[in-house]
Order: C-alpha cells, then structure tokens, then sequence
C-alpha cells in the first residue's frame, strides 16, 4: 500500500501502532513509516523508524521479516549518504533471507548498485532475483525487477534490451492495482524514448508520469532529473537549470535524500554550462563531485568531474592539467560502459589543441570520433564534431567541410523529428560548433561563395519547412480559449486599478506552461532533404540590379558577403559586439523619439545609424549599386532599424532571415480571390485610425486579380498620400482629442463587422458571430449554431479553425473588416487563413522570456504565434503597425522566435512590422501611404520607401518611418 496509496498506508501503519500491536505486526508498521519518510518526508526520520523495524522484527524472532527489513534500511543509508553501512545492512538481508525474500533483498541491492553507478553488479543481482519471483508468481515485485534491469540497460546505452523489459513490465503492471508503480512504468517509458532519440514522446511521457504522481502526492525529484535530461538534448538548458535549483531547494526543505539531491546538482552543473553561465556550473559541480566522493558513487563522481573540467574551460582556465583530467574521465567512464565517453575525449583533445599539443589532441579525437557511426544524434555529433578538428588539425579543409557536412545532417534529421518551431530553434545550438568550423574552412580555402553557402547551412533552418500543425486537441484549444479570457481579464484589472492581479497572472501562467507543454509534444515529420540552397540560383533570381547583403559573423567580426550581378563578393566589417551595442542605442533613441518633444535627439539617432552603417556594412557600402537592396542578418542584429543606415535610408529596402528563405518566398505565388483583411484592435491611442480609411478606399476599387495589383518594377512612379493633420498626436495610452475623434468619426459608437463587395457598393451589416456579446464561450456558441464547428477544416490538418466562413466573409476578391467586439481571436485567425492581404491594427506585445506568447491584443484577449501556427496558409501579405511585432529572440545557433519568423513558413511572402515602440498617431499616415502604393502595384518594401517619403519632416514621423522594415519578397 505504501507505493500503491501512500497516505492511506501512512494512516494504517500509524493506526496500527496505537493500538499496541505484537512486535512482528509493529515491525510491518515502523517499515511502512520508514519508507514513506525515505521516499516522501525526512531520511533521519526514516533512519530511526527502520532501525526500530529492524530490532522489533529480531525480538519477533522473523528472519524473513528481519531481512526484508535490513534491505529498506540499506536503501535509505544508501540515499543518506552512508553507502558503506547501506551495503552491510544488505550483506546481513542476504545472509538472513531466503527463497522469495532474498529474492526481494536482491532485487532491492541491484537498485543500490544501480542508484551507485555499478551497473554490472546490478545487473546480477537483477539476474538471480527475476527468475525466484517468477516461480513465486510475485507479479508485483517481477515488474519491479525487470523495470530496474531495463532502466540499468539503458544508462549502458543498450536501448532495445531496454526496451524489452520496459514492454514485459509495463504488460505485468496493467494487471496490478499498483499505481505508483505504473506511474514510474510510464516514466520509465519516457527515459527510454529519450534515449532513442525520441524528444517529443520523452516530454509527453514525463509529463503524463507527473500527471499520474501528483495524483498520489508523491514527490518527483527522479523525474525532475529525468526531465531535465530531456530539457537539455531539446535546446532549453536555462529551463532545465530552474528547475532543477527549484528541486534542490525542496529537497533541502523536507530533509530529503542525499543521493537525490547530488544528481540534482550535477543536472543543474551540466544545464548552467549549456546555457552560458560556466561560474553556476562549477559551483554546482564542486559540490556534486564532493557528494558523489562522499557516497562512494564512483560513475557519478566521475560525470560531474567531466562537467566540472567542461566549466573551466568555459572560464579560459585551458591547461595541461586538465588535459590529463579529461583524459583520466574519458578512460574511467570508457571502463563504466557510460555513453558520455566520447564527449571526455572531445573535450580533451579540444583543449589539447588549444594549446598546440598536436600529437595528444590527435590521440583524443580520435577516441571521439568512433562514436560518429552509431548511437543516439547527439552521439554521432560529438564523433563527428571530433572528426572536424583532427581534419582542421592536418590542414584538410575537404576533410573538415565533409565532417561538418555529415554532423549537420545528422542535427537535421533530429531536428525534423521535433514538431514545436521552439524546439526545432533551440536544437540547432548543438551543430554552432560544426557551422563555425566549416565558416572558418570556407574563408581560408573556398572564397565568397562557399561561405555564403556555409552561413546558409545553419541560418534560419526553421524557416526551411513549417512547424507541424498542432492536433485537434480539445484540452489545448480550451486551454488557449481560457488562457485568453484569463490574460483579458488580467489586462483589464491592470488598467482598471493600476495593480497587478496576482491570482490572474499566476493562473494565467500555469495556462502557458500547459500550452507550452502540449505543443512541445508534437512530434515532426519525416526527415528529409528539404531544398538545399544553391547559391547559382540565388544569383539568377537577384539579376543585375538587386543586390542581397549576407551578413556573417567569424570569430567576433562582421563579415559582409555582397551578392548580385552574378556574383559574391566578400568585405570586412566591423565587431559583432559593438554594432549590437550601437543597435541598443540606437533603439533607445528611437523609444524616445516616440514621444513629442524629443526633437534634439534627430540628430544623435541619424549619427548613430552612420556608425551602425561603418560597423556593418563597411566598404561595402559603396558597392551597393542603385537598385533594390536585401538584407540578411544574423539572429543577433534583427533589432536593427535598417532604413536608418545612410546608404538604405533612400532605396527600396527589404529584410530577410536567410536568403532561403527570401527565395522562396519570392517563389510564393498569391492566393486566388485578392481577399482582404481590416482588423482594428481595442486601446489604441489613434483607435487605429487609418482601418475605416482605408476601408472606403478598398470599398472603391476592385482588386486586380491576385493580392491586390501586381508588384510593379523597383524604379516605377509611385503616388503619396496627404498625411493626415498634425495635432495632438499621443503615444500609447493616451487618447486623441475630441475633435480629432470627432472629425475621424471612429470613436463613441460601436463598431460591427462588415464585408465590402469587391465592386464597391453598400457593405453588407451582418449578425456579429457571438451577438456582440460575452466571451469566447459564446463565440463558439455562435459558430455552432450557424453550422460551424471548433474542428479543423477537412483537409487541413484538424487544428481548431472553425469550418465556415460565418456571415461576414468577405465575397471572393472582397475585405473584411473586424473591429470592435467582432474583432476576437476565432474570428480573426478563420478571416486570415488565406487572406491575399491583412492589415492588423493592435497593439504588440513581445515576451522575452516566452516568445511564442507575443500577442497581438484583439477583443477577447492575446493573439498569440501558438494561434498563427494553427493557420493552413498565412496570409500572402500581412502589415503589422503595432509596437515590438518585428522583435525577436535569438535561440539556437542563429535561428529567431518571434511572430515574422513564425508567418513565413506558413506561405507569408511579406510582412511590414515594427522594430520599436511608435507614436501611434504618427503610424497612421505611414500606413495609408503605405497602402495607397500597394495599390498601385508596388511590393511592400517599395511602398514602404514611399511612405516613408511622403511623411511629414519632424522628428516623431521620421522616427516612425525608420522603425517599420519589411520582411520577404512580396
């Protein structure tokens, strides 16, 4: 009972022993207490209950029961640290057993092998227990065993042995009320699709497992472990780190296992050095390698020895010394079977290299790089990341350009296994060491065009296919359906009171992780080769007058690589570290600039985009030509405002996270019908002034034939628009003046949804989708009642957009205007799935720490990427005149999170979003301009040019204009 319902066996015992029970019956009891406190509450507490199990069970003259007894209290001295009275307390179980209990006693010291990192030792105490409890029919505890022996198969890297008796066990258990122990099968389950590879069933399994303990209250500081193993091979290292300090901390607060909170220690030392803080790591480190001497837990000393090295070399403190550490960790963990060898003997042989110490570094890579033909992805990597350097080492750039090559596939089959876009982001930082060494190749032996095609391999490989569609999950989209309501109500009592709800917001965040968690479950698609980039054909499609600037970063330094007129040419800019400190500046001027009288900064913020201009582009600059510019540049520079620079600020000007991905979308053809999509979003200082606009203007023009008219080519004529007045124009939360609203007439009324006929006419007045009224609830209500469902369209993958078009939908080649109640999020994301062209006016929110939860605010609560990902095709064109909508977060090896990079695989061609706070007043005469060329057939970043032309001259309409860039090629 004490695993299967442990409160209650608590209860039972503690019962049990008021009643002043024989000393056989209170020896049962102290022992059920005794495990409850090991597993649950205090081991010194645990300690003395078994010592009194122990001597209660000699009076009663039992030595079956004073066996079994004897092997609990080995098990809890183990976990306390005292592994040498751990192990004389099992010697005595043995000798005292017999049958069915040594059996039990065996069992039990093949887990204190294991829990010690003795795994052969382990393994033949499993091997003459199993076939005893069999004969006995002991179903329970056979399960158990065979549970232990698959878990001790796997830390020997013999998955498919694993597997087998995972299957046996799991099989056992479906027979037994023991729901503990299912839950730790369940586990079990999940370590074992980590260790195949397997990242998203792992997550799914480890949280089902969660699911299940917390049920029984029992505490989850192994799978914490577990989970955080996982966290780490997916790229989330800083998340893995919390949690494991989080674990700690608890463990430290009941009194817990020693054992435990030792590999804790080292998860947390291995999490801390991924993630780029080396000093946690070896303060960490320290204290496990300590713990792990003190417990004679020799395999685990010796893994945290190894990332106790790694954190030093992190810290620069390379040296011959710990050459001869690593090499002394490589050779002990070679002799444990541990899968982790390899990674010793590549971190030796690095630092032998180093420091020049040719003949070692050979000897150690070599070791490394057997492992480049077999286990796990991550493996084969290091093999082959070791292959790399003992080429680089012999002088071959063939040979490390074909190590590098073989490394990355290996990364991108693995990566296409993962479904969620973070996942497959954050992966890609296990191939930067392969990416930097083939760039460094590249630049000695191959010329311009072998390092642009080396700097595509591992930029923005996200972009390169869209992210598996989440499922049609009823608990996901009600998750997301509350987690707007509750993000709106937690605006609204922020606005109301000035104070945060501290219940919402905590609510509101367990709805995040929960959204987070489901999506991370999602497994990808088949591996395949994708299109590879070809940099002839870039080149063919740029011409003679476009020219596409790759921006590549080696050893610290900008390199620019030119392309254009059939071919690549490569200058010197300047350090990476100070044009991102120039950016912030830059970005903080531009902040200010929002605001009226800032008037005095014009000219430091001007300044500083020609010393931004210096650092990244160089002597390139004056090689621009005349025509159509792309940029493309890495994940850490995608705050600049580009159209600031000098030598951009007049031409037509588009960015881009990867060439690829530029080409492709220049290769993405328009939806048939040239549908629009007005939104208007709640709290806008201008109340998005320019959407009735720009709907009359739609209103009177039919559409020509695909998203609008087609681009015309870069140089043609292009008209302006007249801004609007000049007045008191205000930032965010304020509001124009009354006779603003009144001349504007978009405020004091409630705005409905209306679709205008693409040969003008009057708009239709339609029944609003939920009444007007209410929340999200409704809305489905609504959609229901007219035929609708919550389910995905036939064909598209079922992931939650409603199947009809609902009274409003624009007529083919029409717009649709959602503003006021009508604009909510169901609505919003069924009017976007295949719109030619949205204008979404709202405001944008960035999250730093959680990027797929940038939102756009509509009526009903957050748009979030999470939503945008659900869409079958995004639309073709989509403008974004909100605040932050082009922010991103640089993960990975030099991939970006954010909302652009999540609309262009999903077939956006172009997008226009903002880099920075704005004056939302100011937007508005930017984007009729802007639109107005868009209808007269411009692309986006010709239009874009113009407006920012045709914009008044001061300094808040101009800072305005430098914030908005646009993305692709449409």
């Amino acid at each position: 009972m004490v695993f299967a319902a442990p409160g209650e066996a608590l209860t039972r015992a503690e019962e049990l022993l008021g009643a002043d029970p024989p000393p056989l019956h209170a020896s049962v009891a102290h022992q059920v207490i005794g495990i409850w406190q090991r597993d649950f509450g205090d081991t010194r507490r645990a300690l003395a209950h078994l010592r009194r199990a122990r001597d209660l069970a000699a009076r009663a003259d039992s030595a079956e029961r004073e066996a079994d007894v004897l092997a609990t209290l080995g098990v809890a001295l183990v976990h306390a640290g005292r592994t040498r009275a751990g192990l004389a307390a099992f010697e005595r179980g043995v000798a005292r057993g017999s049958g069915h209990t040594r059996a039990r006693v065996l069992y039990r010291r093949a887990y204190v092998w294991w829990v010690l990192g003795r795994h052969g030792e382990a393994l033949e105490d499993v091997r003459r227990a199993i076939p005893v409890l069999r004969q006995a029919e002991d179903v329970i505890w056979t399960a158990r065993a065979l549970t232990l022996r698959a878990t001790v198969h796997l830390a020997l890297g013999s998955v498919e042995r694993a597997d087998a008796d995972f299957t046996a066990a799991e099989a056992l258990w479906d027979t037994t009320g023991q729901e503990h122990d299912k839950a730790d099968a369940v586990e079990s389950r999940g370590l074992a699709a980590f260790r195949a590879g397997d990242v998203p069933a792992a997550l799914r399994l480890l949280d089902e497992a969660e699911e299940r303990y917390a049920k029984l209250g029992t505490p989850t500081f192994m799978l914490t472990i577990r989970r955080c193993e996982v966290l780490m091979a997916a790229g989330l290292a800083t998340e893995a780190l919390t949690e494991a300090d989080a674990a700690v901390a608890a463990l430290d607060g009941i009194g817990g296992q020693s054992t435990r909170k030792a590999e804790l220690l080292l998860v947390a030392a291995r999490a801390a050095r991924l993630a780029g803080e080396p000093q946690t790591a070896l303060a960490r480190a320290a204290v496990a390698v300590r713990l792990f001497a003190g417990q004679r837990r020799t395999w685990y000393e010796t893994h945290a020895r190894l990332v106790l090295i790694e954190a030093r070399v992190a810290t620069g403190r390379g040296s011959g010394r710990l050459v001869a550490d690593a090499a002394a960790v490589a050779e002990r963990l070679v002799a444990f079977g541990a899968p982790a060898a390899p990674e010793a003997s590549l971190l030796a042989g690095r630092i032998a290299l180093d420091l020049g110490w040719t003949a070692d570094a050979e000897r150690h890579l070599a070791v490394a790089a057997r492992s480049r033909h077999s286990g796990p992805p991550l493996a084969r990597m290091t093999g082959w990341a070791a292959q790399a350097l003992r080429a680089r080492a012999a002088g071959s750039a063939r040979g490390v350009l074909e190590a590098c090559r073989r490394g990355l596939d290996v990364l991108d089959d693995h990566r296409m296994t993962l479904g969620a876009s973070e996942l497959r982001a954050r992966a890609t930082a296990q191939g930067a060491e392969l990416a930097a060494l083939a760039q460094r190749a590249s630049l000695v032996s191959g010329g311009p065009r072998r390092l642009l095609g080396w700097s595509e391999r591992w930029r923005a490989t996200v972009l390169s296919a869209p992210p598996t569609r989440p499922p049609a999950d009823p608990v996901l989209l009600s998750t997301m359906t509350a987690f707007r309501e509750l993000a709106s109500r937690a605006d609204e009592a922020r606005s109301e009171g000035g104070r945060p709800a501290p219940a919402l917001e905590r609510e509101q965040r367990r709805l995040e992780r929960e959204i987070r968690s489901r999506t991370l479950h999602m497994r990808g698609e088949a591996p395949g080769d994708g299109d590879r980039f070809d940099v002839a054909r870039l080149l063919r499609r740029l011409g003679d007058d476009v020219r596409l600037v790759e921006l590549a970063v080696l050893d610290g330094r900008v390199h620019v690589l030119l392309c254009g007129q059939g071919r690549v040419r490569r200058f010197e800019a300047g350090l990476l570290a100070e044009a991102e400190g120039e950016a912030e500046h830059v970005q903080a001027g531009l902040r200010r600039l929002a605001h009226p009288g800032a008037e005095a900064r014009l000219p430091l913020v001007e300044a500083a985009g020609a010393r931004l201009q210096e650092l990244l582009l160089g002597p390139a600059a004056a090689h621009l030509g005349s025509g159509p510019v792309v940029v493309v540049p890495p994940g850490r520079l995608h705050r600049v405002p580009w159209a600031l620079l000098p030598a951009l600020r007049e031409r037509v000007l588009s960015v881009s996270p990867s060439a690829s991905s530029w080409l492709r979308a220049r290769d993405t053809a328009p939806p048939p019908g040239g549908r629009q999509l007005l939104v208007r979003g709640p709290g806008l200082a201008s109340g998005g002034a320019e959407v009735p606009e720009l709907s009359a203007r739609y209103a009177g023009t039919r559409p020509r034939g695909g998203s609008a008219a087609e681009p015309r080519p870069p140089g043609a004529p292009a008209g302006t628009r007249e801004p609007l007045p000049r007045g008191d124009r205000r930032s965010h939360g304020e509001h124009l003046d009354q006779r603003e609203q009144g001349e504007q007439g978009i405020r004091g009324e409630r705005s409905r949804t209306h679709a205008v006929p693409p040969d003008g006419g009057t708009p239709r007045d339609p029944r609003p989708v939920d009444g007007g009224a209410g929340d999200a609830r409704s809305a489905r209500s609504a959609l229901r009642e007219d035929g609708g469902s919550e389910r995905g369209r036939p064909g598209g993958g079922g992931r939650g957009l409603p199947d009809v078009p609902g009274d409003g939908a624009a007529p083919r080649g029409g717009t649709v205007v959602l503003e006021g109640d009508d604009a909510r999020v169901p609505r919003v994301l069924r009017e976007l799935d295949g719109a030619a062209l949205a204008h979404i006016a709202a405001h944008g929110t960035f999250r730093a720490d959680s990027p797929l939860f940038s939102s756009l605010r509509m009526a009903d609560g957050p748009l979030i990427v999470h939503d945008f990902e659900r869409l079958d095709r995004s639309p073709y064109r989509i403008i974004l005149p909100c605040c932050d909508t082009a922010r991103f977060a640089s993960v990975g090896a030099d991939e970006l999170l954010g909302l652009v990079t999540a609309l262009l695989p999903l077939g956006t061609a172009g997008v226009v979003a903002c880099t920075a706070p704005v004056n939302d007043a100011a937007v508005v005469p930017l984007m009729l301009a802007l639109h107005k060329g868009l209808d007269a057939g411009l692309s986006l970043a010709e239009a874009l040019r113009d407006a920012r032309a045709a914009l008044p001259g001061d300094a808040v309409h101009q800072a305005t204009g430098w914030a908005f860039s646009a993305f692709g090629a449409a």
